[in-house]
């Protein structure tokens, strides 16, 4: 692979899941995996599976096993090996995670959201909210989808324990200026919450970079097995005292966030999802999607409502919109019986879809580009597109 040039086809070659008719739109709720990560995942179970801390062969190369996922998720993130914690989850993470970064605080409590949330960046707050008398405000969006920076700075106070937000939206594809809301949310003495989930196959994420206190992610949208993966940084999460049985293992830093056993065939399956990234890198992934996603825009039928930003500037490629007297679940059940993979509804997203009012209609279709996907897909959507007419 060139540093500039994906060449697509050898791409796709390294996907047995692709080898059909079907067409892979579906990436906003989950990529397809090379098949080194499958063949990670079986050689683990083949040669290595055991439990950690036993005096034998195979319990060490587990062990082993994971240090190297913890030294690649640092890697990957941008920080420390001890900072990173696994999990089920994106979701199961959050919840388990604010309610640790929680144990202190006090009635009349603040937390920030967004409306451009994904709902497992939203309900754990509420919930706490319930639990210990917190208030929970909202930042709106823009009509363009963008996120209303002034919005965000006006609902800061000195009574501000988090501000929570995306990365990119997994509705309407907005990305986010990650480095300013975190500099808000310091800047009150605030922590910087992100979600990372839907940004994770688009971009490097740097946490230094970003500047922010916590990140999750979810590997399976990034080419890897069903997991979750979170950031905490250093000097937050020693102050935390967390959930977890007594003889539980303190270090790595981490780790003391994990409960019972983990999933170590996915950690297999995780160095090699990124070590496949590692093989492409960035600049080709990067360039590939934006030219995916700008041929989409460019030819969109007039039949077609896009919502969010109408040029691949400030967003990922991931569109929803409405198509003209067709209902989402229609259209979407339409494209999926020609082949098409997309989804309708509203993602999880719920404060987006109230936001733009599409709620009342079922919410909207959605459709999301990776690498593997190729310029003739993209074109034989938008023919579809102009069939729903």
């Amino acid at each position: 692979m060139s540093a500039t040039i994906l060449d697509v086809d050898s791409v796709r070659a390294r996907f047995s899941a692709l080898q059909r008719d079907l067409v892979f739109f579906d990436g906003p709720g989950g990529t397809q995996v090379p098949d080194e990560v499958i063949d990670a995942v079986s050689d683990y179970y083949r040669t290595s599976n055991a439990n950690t801390s036993g005096p034998y062969e195979t319990s060490r190369r587990t062990e082993a096993l994971d240090a190297a996922a913890r030294a690649t998720a640092g890697r990957f993130l941008g920080c420390a090996a001890d900072e990173v914690t696994f999990g089920p989850n994106m979701t199961t993470l959050s919840f388990a995670l604010s309610r640790t970064a929680a144990r202190d605080w006090q009635a009349g409590d603040e937390i920030v959201c967004t409306k451009l949330d994904h709902d497992a960046n939203v309900s754990p707050w509420l919930e706490l909210a319930i639990d210990k008398g917190l208030t929970v405000h909202f930042v709106d969006i823009n009509e363009d989808t963008s996120l209303d920076l002034d919005g965000l700075a006006s609902k800061l106070s000195a009574r501000t324990r988090v501000v929570a937000f995306p990365v990119a939206s997994n509705a309407v594809g907005t990305l986010t200026d990650v480095r300013r809301i975190a500099d808000l949310a310091h800047g009150v003495g605030a922590l910087a919450w992100a979600d990372a989930v839907h940004y994770g196959p688009h971009g490097p994420i740097d946490v230094q970079a970003f500047g922010v206190d916590l990140l999750i992610c979810s590997p399976y949208k990034y080419f890897g097995p069903h997991l979750g993966l979170a950031y905490a940084r250093r000097g937050v999460s020693e102050a935390w005292r967390p959930y977890k049985v007594r003889p539980a293992p303190t270090e790595p830093l981490g780790k003391r966030f994990e409960t019972g056993t983990l999933p170590y065939e996915l950690l297999a399956g995780f160095n090699a999802a990124v070590g496949y990234l590692d093989s492409l890198g960035w600049d080709p992934i990067v360039g590939w999607e934006r030219e995916l996603g700008s041929r989409f825009l460019a030819g969109l039928p007039a039949s077609i409502r896009l919502h969010g930003l109408p040029t691949m500037e400030g967003r990922v490629p991931t569109f929803a919109f409405s198509v003209d007297g067709i209902s989402a679940e229609e259209a979407a059940s339409r494209l999926g019986e020609r082949g098409f993979a997309v989804w309708w509804g509203n993602y999880y997203a719920l404060e987006v879809m109230q936001r733009l009012g599409l709620e009342e209609d079922g919410g909207a279709v959605r459709v999301g580009f990776v690498h593997y996907n190729t310029a003739e897909e993209v074109d034989r959507l938008l023919a579809e597109l102009a069939r729903l007419e």
